[in-house]
């Protein structure tokens, strides 16, 4: 087997999407439309999953640039109802990491953007986040995807060449930077095509 690693992305791969009501409860708070606390959400992103600011700093600064204010207190739901919509456990991605991690010499990993608080929250009560042997998330190292360094920092980690690398990311740009790097990467459909694609790259699971 070639393979030395397999490496997840955390939201919409490990995790399922935020339900549709999650934008619409936010975008209620916020006075908004939800088409335009929407337009605003990811542009806005980057700096809070790189960890250089608060969840309260973020949500301030994006709803500043629609026009809005809002006072602490709906500040603080806003960060709540955002960070536990991303907590629904996608199963078969699960069983698949269990099943990577029973394979000797092959290691598993997280490679993901993710704020400070939303890491704090998983790690105390999500368990899969236990199960990797090397996990890097951008508010730790201070670099997001698909910038070049944190994919460096994880083959790094890992120990191994990028060819030997597999990694599942649910956004096109994080893939195509992967691969500029030499990585097996893999637009994520879902557990079983991953799989599938494991089992061509001759995985077994």
């Amino acid at each position: 087997m070639d393979i030395k690693a397999v490496v997840f992305d955390y939201g919409k791969v490990i995790s399922f999407p935020p339900e549709d009501t999650v934008l619409e409860e936010l975008a209620a708070i916020a006075g908004m439309s939800p088409q335009a606390l929407d337009s605003l959400l990811w542009p806005h992103r980057a700096e809070y999953d790189r960890g250089t600011m608060t969840g309260k700093e973020y949500y301030r600064m994006l709803l500043a640039a629609g026009g809005v204010r809002r006072d602490e207190g709906d500040l603080e739901k806003m960060v709540d109802i955002d960070l536990r919509s991303w907590t629904h456990i996608n199963p078969g991605t699960v069983k698949l990491m269990e099943d990577l991690k029973a394979i000797p010499a092959l290691k598993l990993g997280i490679l993901s953007n993710m704020p400070h608080e939303f890491l704090a929250l998983a790690r105390g009560f999500i368990p899969v986040f236990d199960l990797p042997d090397i996990s890097i998330f951008s508010c730790e190292v201070g670099y997001i995807k698909p910038e070049t360094a944190i994919y460096q920092r994880l083959l790094s980690a890992l120990g191994c060449e990028p060819g030997a690398l597999v990694f599942f990311d649910d956004m096109q740009i994080n893939i195509d930077a992967a691969r500029s790097l030499g990585i097996r990467a893999f637009l994520w459909k879902d557990p079983e095509t991953a799989r599938a694609e494991l089992n061509r790259l001759k995985v077994p699971v």
